[in-house]
């Protein structure tokens, strides 16, 4: 008998499965065929509210495959995706470990809701391009954009569907680590190289080979107090308005996957709790239909910020004020069933949360072809690739900015020797910054590699140690080398390992010991090249005096060496300009080219009882915009098509930028106004266009812009852009000091 229930059993099962494999494969969620609307409701109408409660809980990963992975932490992680309860990992890299993460939570939960995999690309993912403070001073957004869809394809090909990038957050504060990640002190260039971060990084999202972006940290968290990580933000409205918002929300107008949530307080409440820039202007104001997401236990840190008490409230908070996806801090999949359970928490609410975050999830496709993203054939093939390698390298060279060549030093004569000085040349552990997802600094082109490709010439010594030992050693070693050497080059600054987050510095000064090697070989009476190194602007008023050049590097990635042999060579003429001002001293900072003219500005010369310092320039030492070249550029006085023009009316407004010196090269074109008289007071100038333009030795180029009132406007502390009329110049230069300027009027 039991011979014969057996088989009559297992077609009993083979049949039920079978009819519930067709009628997983005819419910809407599943069918392509239906708009992402109804296939995300139908899916909605299906669950629980505990596995909607997962759709907002965002885990680190960590690794879950292998033979020495035996960990019961992660297996708890696997039965919360079984039980519906994660709806996102970060940190999870490799086609390995995502696909069978993605397998867990498709095949074996109740729903089948594919799994979001994020991770910190922020300027490569193996092929690392410069930092971004770097790339911006490139004043190139087809470049910014495609490094991003170069991290976004190497990034897809391991699993990754996800990145927490672009930075919007603008800021003056060179003691701020951060400042590495994001484009500077000006709103409109970060907004502009932002939006092109985020089309790069989800521009092939169709095809599986781009990523969804997140743009972060909103807001305000630049202005963070003497420039400590996770510290306290106070800013006013109109500041909010005019400085700290305007960058994402021309960012927003390329519609990122999600935002991220910053860790300070605005207005004395924690941005995770926050309604009124959560809500009142992002959704509201803006119409942000993506989903935002916090930063690392965010919505935790409220209880110790003493704005919650508990866990509970912490997650009430969050949800009520417009903060969904829960990162680490796991208050929201512990508490919200509770919470809408006794009704604290509108079910109407949940539901138009998850819809923001599955409703990314099957425009990914991953409900059709959930392990589309990544492959061991593309993890093999197009990560580190020639192509790409060639990418950066263009993007490094580009980012390079040349702060002083007295006499054309620069560049070098590769058939006459040099010596290179410096363990920032040599030492690969230092090359890299934090943010360098999987990039291998074994893998990079050091300073010395990619210099002696070109300089068959070339002598080493390390001159100095970045712990500082032996300084007498190295500097005596490196001052007998030198005395051999036709030219001197000196690799100074910081270790990539102090930019980034958590990285924050009182000291912005060359170290002690690299100065002390430059002062010895100052006295050889030989021209000494200065290559510096740093994820910030430093302090470079000691070092100038004593160098006849200085190119500042930043932390330029993969191919920084090579592309920094193309400078020195004099194979690529330098052209990338600042994008932060670089202090005469640290007393200085914050220090910024846009500020307000005070009612006591100091005029030219000493004069009493204004606004200056007793010891020190208020001038910077280099200013925004400012960058040089191995060819000279002159303009023109600036043209005006007309001297007044209507609200509904341009104005064209045009140089001619002639290249009178003995090389080809690129000049970045900047255009600022000034708004003389407002309701509000405007800084002294406010850039609001460049171009970057290409020119032969000898050749000129017209160079025009257009302004209208979309140029001319700003911000009241409610938010609303508005335009007055009055008296505005606009200046056209090669920097923010340019003093070349006309009026105009606009009625």
């Amino acid at each position: 008998m039991n011979n014969i229930i057996r088989p009559i059993h297992f077609l009993i099962i083979m049949l039920t499965l079978s009819m519930n494999t067709v009628l997983t494969q005819s419910i809407p969620y599943k069918n392509s065929e239906i708009s992402i609307d109804n296939r995300v409701k139908d899916l909605l109408s299906r669950m629980t509210i505990e596995e909607k409660a997962g759709q907002l809980n965002l885990l680190n990963g960590g690794q879950f495959t292998g033979p020495s992975v035996n960990d019961s932490s992660q297996q708890v992680k696997v039965e919360m995706m079984r039980k519906g309860l994660v709806g996102a990992f970060l940190n999870v890299v490799g086609v390995e470990e995502t696909h069978y993460l993605q397998k867990i939570a498709v095949e074996e939960s109740r729903l089948g809701i594919p799994l979001l995999f994020g991770y910190d690309v922020i300027h490569g993912y193996k092929t690392i391009f410069p930092i971004p403070i770097a790339e911006a001073c490139a004043w190139n957004l087809e470049l910014s954009e495609k490094a991003a869809e170069i991290a976004a394809k190497e990034a897809s090909a391991a699993g990754i569907n996800w990145t927490f990038a672009p930075m919007c957050d603008v800021s003056r504060e060179p003691r701020w680590g951060r400042v590495m990640e994001g484009a500077g002190e000006d709103a409109w260039l970060a907004g502009e190289l932002s939006a092109a971060r985020v089309r790069g990084f989800q521009k092939n999202i169709s095809n599986k080979t781009g990523v969804m972006a997140t743009v972060k940290h909103l807001a305000a968290y630049g202005a963070v107090e003497s420039g400590r990580e996770y510290n306290s933000v106070d800013v006013s409205r109109g500041a909010l308005f005019n400085y700290y918002l305007p960058a994402y929300k021309r960012t927003l107008q390329e519609n990122p996957a999600s935002i991220m949530n910053s860790f300070n307080l605005l207005d004395g409440i924690p941005v995770s709790g926050n309604h009124y820039l959560n809500v009142e202007i992002l959704q509201n104001k803006w119409n942000f239909k993506g989903f935002m997401v916090s930063d690392w236990n965010s919505f935790g840190e409220m209880i110790v910020n003493g704005f919650v008490e508990d866990r509970r409230n912490a997650a009430k908070k969050a949800l009520l004020a417009g903060s969904m996806m829960d990162m680490v801090s796991g208050v929201v999949v512990e508490w919200l069933p509770d919470l809408v359970e006794k009704g604290e928490i509108p079910i109407q609410l949940l539901d138009s949360v998850v819809y923001r975050i599955l409703h990314w999830k099957f425009k990914l496709g991953l409900f059709d072809q959930p392990y589309s993203f990544g492959s061991i054939e593309r993890e093999n093939s197009e990560i580190l690739s020639p192509e790409n390698r060639k990418a950066a390298r263009i993007a490094a060279q580009e980012s390079m900015v040349l702060l002083k060549n007295k006499k054309n030093t620069l560049p070098l004569n590769t058939s006459k020797s040099v010596l290179l000085i410096g363990e920032l040349a040599e030492n690969k552990a230092h090359s890299f910054d934090f943010w360098v997802a999987q990039g291998s600094a074994n893998s990079s082109v050091s300073f010395k590699e990619g210099i002696e490709k070109q300089f068959p010439k070339l002598a080493y010594s390390m001159g100095y140690s970045i712990e500082g030992k032996n300084e007498k050693d190295y500097i005596k070693e490196a001052v007998k080398k030198a005395k051999k050497a036709d030219q001197i080059v000196v690799v100074l600054g910081l270790s990539g390992n102090l930019a980034g987050e958590d990285r924050s510095l009182v000291n912005l000064e060359i170290p002690e010991n690299q100065i002390n090697l430059v002062k010895a070989l100052k006295e050889l009476n030989k021209p000494i090249i200065a290559l510096v190194q740093s994820g910030r602007p430093l302090i470079l008023t000691v070092l100038e005096p004593l160098v006849d050049a200085i190119l500042y590097t930043w932390i330029p990635g993969t191919e920084g060496g090579n592309a920094l042999a193309d400078l020195l060579s004099g194979d690529v003429n330098p052209s990338a300009k600042t994008v932060m001002t670089f202090p005469r001293s640290l007393g200085q900072v914050p220090i910024y080219y846009n500020h307000i003219s005070t009612g006591r500005p100091k005029p030219e010369g000493d004069a009493s009882w204004t606004s200056r310092y007793r010891d020190e320039e208020n001038t910077p030492l280099y200013p925004f915009g400012f960058g040089l070249s191995y060819t000279q550029f002159t303009y023109s006085e600036i043209q005006l098509s007309k001297n007044v023009i209507n609200f509904d009316e341009e104005l064209e407004v045009s140089v001619i930028v002639k290249n009178t010196g003995t090389k080809e090269g690129s000049e970045i074109v900047q255009l600022y106004v000034k708004d003389w008289f407002a309701s509000i007071v405007r800084p002294i100038k406010e850039l609001k266009g460049f171009k970057k333009i290409f020119l032969k030795k000898g050749e000129s180029q017209r160079v025009s812009f257009k302004i209208g009132k979309d140029q001319l406007g700003f911000f009241t502390s409610n938010g609303e852009y508005i335009v007055e009329q009055g008296k505005f110049s606009v200046s056209i230069g090669e920097s923010s000091a340019t003093e070349r300027a006309i009026d105009f009027v606009l009625k």
